[in-house]
Order: structure tokens, then C-alpha cells, then sequence
């Protein structure tokens, strides 16, 4: 059986992750956990003058909840603040390029929801 180019790219995200780890100088956090399996998730974010985004995440999970995470503090990185607003569980889901039951859905999507938790953050100063 060939390896699925797919796993292999969230094995990669889950082995060797981007934008892991603190970032200096955050202007909001966001945490977020799923007490049914354990996975936190914590993303801090910056906005550069032009209101572009850098981040970078923290946590602990299975495979999926850090190589989504991984992926999306990828996806994130320069772009402008709106952007990052208007993302959607699909557009999460997109980027992991695979089917995924409701159950994994949650693990997923665990990263999006810790981003929109630090840019509610964000609004509220």
C-alpha cells in the first residue's frame, strides 16, 4: 500500500512543526482544550504595522490537533488581519486535505478555535 502524500504532509507538520513555540511581544492569546481527549492548544499573535499577522502556537494533542496547528500558524503568517478574521472550519479543514470523521473534526478544528479566542482578544483592547 503507497503512503497517502496527505499523511504524510500531516506527519511532517506533526514531526517537524512551523511557528511552534513562544512568540515575543504577543498582543493576545488564545487557549483552548478538549477535556474529552485532552488536547490544548495555545496560539499568540502580533500584528506588524501594516496589520499583517505573525504567530505561533504551543500545546499538546494527537497528531492532528498539532499538525493542524502547525498548519495554520503556516497559513496565517504575513497575512493581512481580515483575512486571518474571515476563516472558516472549512477553510481548516482544506488545508489538512483529507476526510476526516466528526470526531477528528473537533481535533482539527481545536487550532482555529484557540485563534479566535487570542483575535477576540484582540478586539476587546
Amino acid at each position: 500500500m503507497t503512503p497517502s502524500p496527505y499523511r504524510e504532509r500531516i506527519l511532517d507538520h506533526y514531526q517537524r512543526p512551523r511557528h511552534r513555540g513562544s512568540l515575543e511581544a504577543p498582543l493576545a492569546v488564545g487557549e483552548i482544550d478538549n477535556p474529552v481527549c485532552g488536547d490544548q492548544v495555545r496560539i499568540a499573535v502580533r500584528l506588524d504595522a501594516d496589520e499583517r499577522v505573525t504567530a505561533a502556537f504551543d500545546g499538546e494533542g494527537c497528531i492532528l490537533s498539532m499538525a493542524a496547528a502547525s498548519m495554520l500558524a503556516e497559513h496565517v503568517q504575513g497575512r493581512p488581519l481580515s483575512d486571518v478574521r474571515a476563516l472558516t472550519d472549512q477553510d481548516i479543514l482544506d488545508l489538512m486535505e483529507v476526510e476526516l470523521g466528526p470526531v477528528r473534526v473537533k481535533c482539527a478544528l481545536l487550532p482555529l478555535r484557540a485563534l479566535q479566542a487570542a483575535l477576540e482578544e484582540l478586539e476587546d483592547r
